[in-house]
């Protein structure tokens, strides 16, 4: 079983990715526009007194008027954060802003987390009692047993919204899901199995409980906590541990495991020995969950045996149990019923559609996810990866069904095809994108350049580029000031990454001689001019290596204008034959992703320049994934009114038309009417009215003042842009761009550098 690398943080970074511009994970913004005098009348008085009315009448209209369907409140008292134990309430506030994050990230579930600063469970039941009727549902979490026992059950007792322990039961769906698959795979049925069960909290008895639901037989079950095996008559036994004790003549694990179909630990590093892996029936399923470090790590069963199915709660193994498969999506199918709770039924059908998902076959896009390689059903595929975008799509629908069927949904869904086609929409495209991309470039490494090292930014951009296994990041710079940068933000200095510069004289030989080579004809400059510029620049030098094949791809700027940097780049690199060259910006807002283009390069493109741009951008949305639906904007519609100004963008349409291009495109017309479908009625001629996705701008300056005004007064997240039609994988990043939007456009080089063919003329 291959051992990957994990991605490795100081703590001064996470420290600083928490306080960096808003500190905390996450922040509350109106759905609605208030922009003006009648939008807040509207929102609070007199408006608001309409839905109160409603509501008032129909509690049920909670969910119909106010975010109360799809809001999840993430509780904990902070008596069992993570592995670190009994730190406090306020501790436990960046592990529930987190899990707010996630349910956002995956389920677009908004959350608010609540911590409790109480040890009483029924002064925590009285506190959540009180204030849930503001929210959908409930998930509990790093609360210590046996107090989330309590408060669990006397919550659902009392409530008629789902309440979830997440510790508990996310790990049990998962587990199952798991083991469903490697009995499949094993040839092993489920109620003939024996099972050993390393340790009695929540998750383990969670995980117990639901293998019973499944069809694990009782008798064949086996808990142990530190004192041994729970057998019935043992003293002391709580009233929760004495619900797992069975006749048996085991008391400690080594016994236990003998002839073992399943062993599942929920315990700690080293619980189990490869003594006792040995002692395990054929084909033996082990599940060592405990964290960071697991009972027993595949190496060590793989000394022993080679029959084994493994799985752990590590990234850098295959099979890993982790519960961001689980409670995003089971709380999405969840209110999206407006469930009353989240019963057994509906755990069960979230394990099955876990297992059943791993069985098919793997699509395209998701392999583009999952770096590349197409994964098997098999020992080494048995779950679901975290980041499979089917998932949004397969559990939810599966949660809501198994709500509906057992009468504890307050809504049904009619048509589960469109449901699961809405729940696709919710995902972040940027996430996904550059998902693919990473996952892309890990399997084929390139050497990237970081033109300037000595930034902040641009430094961390690198470190975090090669932590990420995402390629070879070079920093231009003097070292002495890049290890000092290194020190600083929380590296040993002698950190393991190549620094390179014009010290270096053989490689400055060779960049001068190439550099001269091209500008002494075409600049009218000097050896010695060019000398100078590879000795004192660092973007010039950054370029020569892609240029001279001593790096694979590079990106550059942060510290200094766009066209600045443009300009050094153009004395070392020139266009693509028969390529225009421009400025390209992903931006994704609400769900809708659209290209906008030329925000860089041409301030004030003529007719053919602008059907070359589409055609060019055509290509590169396709190589992210995207079905090109080209418009070219105006202040104009068709036609109406009809300037000189509006005359390049119909006539670069015509182009199009005579060059019979393979996607569709139309214009010129408004940007409204390009984005949105009431359009559509309007313009029934047009194929692209109220679905375009990329957006050929008129100029420049409005293309820059466009996707700039979208970032800074909206929540559209941008990458870009990209520099599209130079002669090498190349891109700059604006001034003042964050660490990943630079580690994005340091990607998208890298891949760049693989799925294009510069050579080709």
């Amino acid at each position: 079983m291959k051992k990957t690398k994990v991605d490795h943080y100081t703590d001064k970074e996470a420290l600083e990715f928490h306080s960096y511009k808003k500190p905390g994970k996450i922040e509350i913004s109106s759905s609605k526009n208030m922009t003006t005098k009648r939008d807040l009348a509207l929102a609070y008085s007199p408006g608001v007194a309409a839905p109160v009315r409603a509501i008032s009448k129909n509690p049920e209209a909670a969910f119909d008027y106010t975010s109360k369907g799809n809001l999840v409140a993430v509780i904990s008292n902070g008596s069992a954060i993570l592995g670190m134990g009994n730190l406090g309430a306020l501790a436990s506030k960046p592990v529930m802003e987190g899990k707010a994050v996630l349910f956002k990230r995956f389920a677009d579930i908004d959350s608010i987390d609540l911590e409790i600063d109480s040890s009483d469970p029924n002064e925590i039941i009285n506190s959540i009692k009180n204030f849930a009727p503001s929210f959908g549902g409930i998930n509990l979490e790093d609360i210590a047993a046996p107090d989330c026992f309590i408060i669990e059950e006397k919550l659902k007792k009392i409530l008629d919204i789902p309440v979830f322990h997440d510790d508990q039961h996310g790990t049990a769906i998962i587990t199952t899901a798991a083991l469903i698959n490697a009995l499949d795979i094993s040839k092993k049925k489920i109620n003939q199995i024996k099972v050993v069960v390393n340790g009695a909290g929540a998750s383990a008895m969670a995980c117990t409980n639901l293998f019973k639901k499944s069809g694990v037989l009782q008798k064949n079950i086996f808990m142990i906590d530190r004192k041994g095996v729970i057998f019935k008559g043992r003293e002391n036994l709580n009233q929760w541990k004495s619900e797992y004790a069975i006749n048996t003549k085991y008391r400690t694990l080594d016994e236990a495991i003998e002839n073992a179909d399943v062993f599942l630990g929920l315990s700690a590093k080293g619980a189990l020995t490869k003594s006792m892996v040995k002692k395990m029936a054929k084909n033996p399923i082990i599940f060592a969950c405990a964290n960071p470090d697991p009972e027993i790590t595949p190496e060590e069963v793989e000394e022993v045996r080679n029959d084994a199915i493994i799985a752990t709660g590590r990234s850098d193994y295959p099979n890993q149990v982790n519960n961001l498969i689980g409670f995003p999506y089971i709380f999405r199918g969840a209110l999206d019923v407006r469930s009353k709770t989240i019963n057994e039924e509906m755990k069960v059908a979230a394990a099955n559609a876990i297992a059943n998902l791993a069985k098919e076959d793997v699509p395209d896009e998701v392999v583009a996810a999952m770096g590349g390689e197409r994964p098997h059903y098999g020992k080494d595929y048995i779950i679901p990866s975290t980041f499979d975008p089917r998932l949004i799509s397969v559990i939810p629908a599966a949660v809501a069904k198994a709500a509906i069927d057992t009468g504890v949904a307050r809504i049904k869904i009619k048509d589960f095809d469109r449901y699961k086609d809405q729940l696709k929409q919710r995902l972040d495209p940027t996430v996904t994108i550059m998902q693919g991309v990473n996952s892309y470039i890990k399997k084929k490494p390139k050497k990237v350049v970081f033109a300037d090292g000595e930034d902040e930014n641009m430094l961390k951009a690198a470190i975090a580029f090669k932590n990420s296994d995402l390629g070879i990041p070079i920093l231009v710079g003097k070292e002495d000031l890049i290890k000092k940068q290194i020190k600083k933000i929380g590296y040993n200095e002698d950190f393991d990454i190549k620094i390179v510069n014009s010290k270096d004289t053989s490689k400055r030989e060779k960049y001068v001689e190439y550099l001269f080579k091209k500008l002494q004809r075409e600049k009218g400059m000097l050896e010695r001019d060019c000398d100078r510029l590879i000795r004192n620049d660092r973007v010039i030098w950054a370029s020569c290596m892609v240029a001279c094949e001593d790096a694979d791809a590079m990106v550059t700027g942060n510290t200094r204008r766009y066209s600045a940097s443009l300009e050094k780049i153009i004395k070392v690199v020139d266009p693509r034959p028969g390529e225009i060259m421009f400025g390209l910006n992903l931006v994704v807002n609400r769900g809708k992703t659209i290209f906008i283009c030329d925000t860089s390069v041409i301030e004030y493109p003529e007719a053919n320049q602008l059907a070359e741009m589409a055609k060019s951008a055509a290509r590169v949305v396709r190589l992210f994934g995207f079905d090109p639906k080209v418009a070219f904007l105006s202040h104009s519609t068709f036609g109406e009114p009809a300037t000189d100004r509006t005359k390049r963008l119909s006539d670069a349409v015509k182009i199009l038309k005579k060059s019979k291009v393979d996607f569709k495109f139309d214009g010129e017309m408004q940007p409204d009417v390009a984005l949105e479908e009431i359009y559509k009625e309007l313009y029934p001629f047009s194929e692209i009215v109220g679905n375009s996705n990329v957006l050929i701008m008129p100029s420049q300056h409005s293309a820059a003042i466009s996707y700039k005004m979208i970032k800074s007064m909206s929540r559209a997240k941008v990458i870009g842009p990209l520099l599209i039609g130079l002669g090498l994988p190349i891109e700059i990043a604006p001034l003042r761009s964050s660490t990943s939007e630079i580690l994005n456009l340091a990607s998208i080089a890298a891949y760049s550098a693989d799925v294009i063919d510069y050579k080709k003329n």
